[in-house]
């Protein structure tokens, strides 16, 4: 799946790094509007699109007592959305653009990509207007079943071993998908796909965002002239990962146990501790670097929370701990990406500026609010409200700000 030829399939990786995409390996200049010269360019603007629409329609439906169509009710409609729509075209986007750095072979571009584009967007139409469920399902799916067949493919033939873990991750997304929609029609527990889905998405950005955000760290204090750097991948780390591995496991087969509660609050803890020795702190002056301390700290809370939740329901209400994960730690660490490869993949400084930041106070305020709405009491629904609002606005900002990037040739 890809506009070379096998015997072109190679190319420098200094290339790849730079996105540019202008010639590939044997010189040959490659025509395609610049919106299909990379993954991460279709997909992280309709990630936003469709993040930044889909939340307000779900407050809409909820609050104006109206259903959305298709085969789920209303609320199982945005569930599914924020993970297979919204977030499964932002780990398309990021895996796609990451891959050929990892492998050294040209990326998933042109006509082939826009038919990737095309599954995606058929999936929305499909499970927001098709009345029949096994329909529906049929062409949901065919977009992470195509993926999933990409990324392994890439894997395999660039024997790039060590980042097989994300391909299986990016499979049981697909996994998850399925018994999603399995569920809505009453063949598995309702809430069996969405776990298995969060489980997925918690492991990747435990694993990937334990990579980026030292690194990412490291480089830019070492250019500051620090004295101080993160601390180097360790037998704390190993214990994080272990650990975490075990909480979502034991989660996505027992969620009321309380032993998996306890595994819950323990991998937050140790996520928390790993995150503590990435000199986080030091990175106050550079905004762009600081949204990836603050997602990945999401996600040691939600953590906890979840853990929390498990083991003391009547304190910690479930869906507090649920939207910590999805709104806080997968909200902000995607849209901290987005932002940071956007700008470094089309030659442009990676700096925010002030609608960037914007977008980071916005996702996590709306967050906040988010995760803060199960204790308001009669203020439930204005803070509910408003914490949909700011978190839809982040992405619509980005959508729109971010347009002419990702749209456009390289600076």
């Amino acid at each position: 799946m890809g506009t070379a030829t096998a015997s072109d399939r190679s190319v420098p990786r200094a290339a790849l790094k730079s996105g540019d995409l202008s010639r590939d390996g044997r010189g040959r200049i490659r025509e395609m509007p610049p919106i299909l010269h990379y993954g991460f360019r279709p997909f992280f603007f309709l990630a936003a699109l469709h993040a930044g629409l889909a939340v307000p329609v779900w407050l809409g439906a909820y609050f104006g007592g109206f259903d959305i169509g298709g085969p789920f009710g209303g609320m199982h409609w945005h569930a599914h959305e924020m993970l297979f729509g919204y977030l499964s075209a932002v780990i398309a986007g990021f895996v796609l653009t990451a891959i050929p750095n990892w492998t050294g072979r040209l990326p998933l571009s042109g006509m082939p990509l826009a038919v990737l584009v095309g599954l995606w967007l058929a999936g929305r139409a499909a499970c927001l207007a098709s009345p029949d469920p096994w329909i529906a399902m049929a062409v949901d799916l065919a977009f992470p079943a195509a993926l999933a067949f990409a990324i392994w493919r890439e894997v395999t033939a660039g024997k790039n071993w060590k980042n097989a873990p994300v391909a299986v991750m990016i499979t049981l997304f697909g996994v998850a998908n399925a018994a999603d929609h399995l569920a809505s029609a009453g063949f598995v527990d309702h809430e069996l796909g969405q776990r298995l889905a969060l489980a997925a998405a918690g492991m990747l950005i435990a694993l990937i965002g334990g990579r980026i955000v030292p690194s990412f760290t490291r480089n830019w204090l070492v250019k500051e002239g620090a004295a101080h750097l993160p601390e180097p991948f360790g037998r704390l780390d190993k214990a994080a990962l272990a650990a975490t591995a075990a909480a979502v496991l034991g989660w996505v087969v027992m969620p009321h146990s309380a032993l998996v509660g306890v595994l819950l609050f323990a991998a937050g803890a140790l996520l928390a501790v790993r995150l503590f020795r990435w000199r986080g702190v030091a990175t106050m002056r550079e905004p762009i670097l600081l949204v990836l301390h603050v997602g990945y700290g999401w996600l040691a809370v939600s953590f906890a929370l979840l853990g929390l939740s498990t083991l003391l329901p009547d304190a910690v209400p479930h869906s507090a701990a649920l939207h910590a994960l999805t709104a806080g730690a997968v909200g902000t660490m995607t849209l901290a990406v987005m932002t940071r490869a956007s700008l470094g993949h089309t030659g442009r400084a990676i700096v925010a500026d002030r609608y960037v930041i914007a977008t980071y106070a916005m996702v996590s305020a709306g967050a906040m609010l988010r995760v803060a709405a199960p204790f308001a009491g009669d203020w439930y629904a204005h803070v509910l409200s408003c914490g949909g609002a700011l978190w839809a606005g982040a992405f619509l900002l980005f959508a729109v700000r971010y347009a002419p990037i990702l749209w456009g040739r390289r600076a």
